[in-house]
């Protein structure tokens, strides 16, 4: 079973850059999406042989998920149960036979970290809603994690350490998560790999110097290690400033 993740910094202009051809190029069983930034109605995808799900922010322009599988779901739902953080689409959960899937868009601690201390909170009822999940059957959850956990997962390291994506509480969130049962899948694979990156700034040719993050994530329950098969960064894929990450599954 092939999963891809990709968030395509607002669908409509990634569109215009390829994303039908990668799309079909990757010929995933399922493809989550974050950020792409649509209100109902203003995009229709014509995908054949794929359900669509999607789930957008109230504010017009911003955020927003989307899952598409070949497989219908058990069921399907939109956000993580609390009022107070489901405004934005950031969250899409895809209930299978062996395991719940879930596409999910972090929020950003944003410059000066003026959105660090709801992000927190919002890790904190996340990780709940994960951990909930799992008591029925083990939990996937990728996306745009908005962290890079490990100094090895940016070319900068150094000089990023008080900057949203790298702060010393981001880092311990994800720790937490991984502490909790749970695999980067990525780093399962490739532990000591450098210089892959899944995000790069539009500023300074990062992309052409590959000075990058990686932040994009699949993340795995422990339950499901024996199930995992390949873990890969499509680094090659243009269309947005991050590529598409993917996690193979032999169920």
């Amino acid at each position: 079973m092939k999963l891809i993740s990709w968030n395509v910094n607002g669908l409509r202009a990634c569109m215009g850059k390829g994303f039908e051809e990668s799309f079909r190029k990757l010929d995933a069983d399922v493809f989550c999406l974050q950020e792409t930034k649509l209100s109902e109605g203003q995009l229709q995808l014509d995908l054949p042989g794929y359900e669509q799900y999607w789930n957008y922010a109230e504010k017009k322009g911003y955020s927003g998920t989307a899952l598409f599988t070949k497989k219908k779901p058990l069921s399907v739902r939109y956000g993580i149960g609390a009022e107070e953080h489901d405004h934005e689409g950031r969250v899409i959960t895809a209930e299978y036979d062996a395991f719940y899937l879930i596409t999910v868009y972090v929020p950003n601690s944003q410059r000066e970290l003026t959105r660090l201390a709801y992000r927190q909170e919002w890790e904190e009822a996340f990780l709940r809603y994960v951990l909930t999940l799992e008591a029925d059957k083990p939990v996937i959850f990728c996306g745009d994690l908005n962290v890079a956990h490990r100094e090895i997962d940016l070319k900068n390291p150094s000089s990023n350490h008080h900057n949203a994506g790298f702060t010393d509480e981001e880092r311990a969130c994800f720790t937490k998560v991984l502490e909790s049962g749970y695999i980067d899948t990525f780093r399962y694979f490739y532990p000591d790999l450098e210089g892959v990156y899944s995000w790069w700034s539009y500023m300074f040719h990062s992309r052409e110097h590959n000075a990058g993050w990686r932040i994009d994530y699949f993340v795995a329950s422990k339950k499901l290690e024996k199930a995992l098969r390949d873990a890969r960064i499509h680094c090659d894929i243009l269309g947005s400033d991050h590529c598409p990450v993917e996690l193979d599954l032999e169920l």
